[in-house]
């Protein structure tokens, strides 16, 4: 498992010869880190009921669209430095489903990652690599305009319905939430709980997004200045981000169950 978080974890396999693309690096990284600290909000609100914890995620909750959105555009763009998509996603996806099944265990059924972020990214990237060659034959400015449209069509499918509000909608008929089956798609039941849920649609066209956005980074025609390094702190997180993403969450309930414990010594007794 650790040798395939490892290997998952890279962003990029780049091509010898090529630069790396610093702000890359330094853009995941910055977003990882608020992802840390969103999920850290949680954990001590939520899970460990702390009611600070709860003002703080009440605070930082409409920004996580944001960082998360900008973690899957660049994990898109990064696609096109890669030439193992397939085995990077495949990878992903077994690790995905083992924190499915540890959240199980370790927060029960009510906190449980049934369908997160790295469950979306795994089948972006299989995806990514087997439409590569389709994809291949769209121009990238089209492709780009056709996914970011997607995405803001289906932004609220999860609410029932596709479209911009205000503007016009339309609502998909409820049989298609109420068989239980299609959540990962963003057709999520009245009784389906994912602590971090992250369905196909809208995210998978945000991904292509990057994909295609991506084209750019591939032939070295990104601006000068993201070839450079700006802040190591954050470019060091965005080279292992997954190690991170995945080592943070038992880090921070080892710390709040240990809080915890200790104040419960430290309570006068009933």
């Amino acid at each position: 498992m650790a040798e395939n978080a490892e290997e998952a974890a890279k962003p990029e396999s780049k091509p010898k010869g090529k630069k790396r693309i610093h702000a890359l690096d330094e853009l995941r990284g910055i977003a990882v880190f608020c992802m840390v600290f969103y999920h850290a909000f949680y954990s001590i609100g939520i899970i460990f009921n702390f009611e600070f914890g709860i003002h703080l995620l009440n605070f930082f909750m409409p920004a996580e669209p944001y960082f998360a959105g900008l973690f899957i555009v660049i994990s898109g763009i990064s696609s096109n430095l890669s030439h193992s998509n397939m085995e990077r996603g495949c990878k992903l996806f077994f690790i995905a489903y083992a924190v499915t099944i540890i959240t199980y265990f370790v927060v029960g059924p009510t906190e449980t990652i049934r369908f997160g972020i790295l469950h979306m990214l795994s089948i972006a990237m299989i995806a990514f690599g087997l439409l590569r060659k389709v994809t291949a034959m769209i121009p990238m400015a089209v492709g780009l305009i056709v996914n970011i449209l997607l995405f803001v069509l289906t932004l609220n499918l999860k609410s029932g319905y596709i479209g911009i509000p205000f503007l016009f909608t339309h609502y998909l008929p409820t049989e298609w939430y109420s068989s239980g089956y299609f959540f990962g798609l963003g057709l999520p039941g009245n009784d389906f709980i994912s602590s971090d849920y992250f369905p196909l649609m809208p995210w998978l066209f945000l991904f292509f997004a990057g994909g295609f956005l991506g084209r750019l980074a591939a032939n070295q025609k990104f601006p000068k200045f993201t070839y450079d390094k700006h802040i190591p702190f954050f470019a060091f997180i965005g080279r292992h981000a997954l190690i991170i993403y995945l080592a943070h969450q038992p880090v921070i309930f080892g710390i709040c169950y240990a809080v915890q414990t200790i104040m419960g010594l430290f309570q006068p007794a009933a």
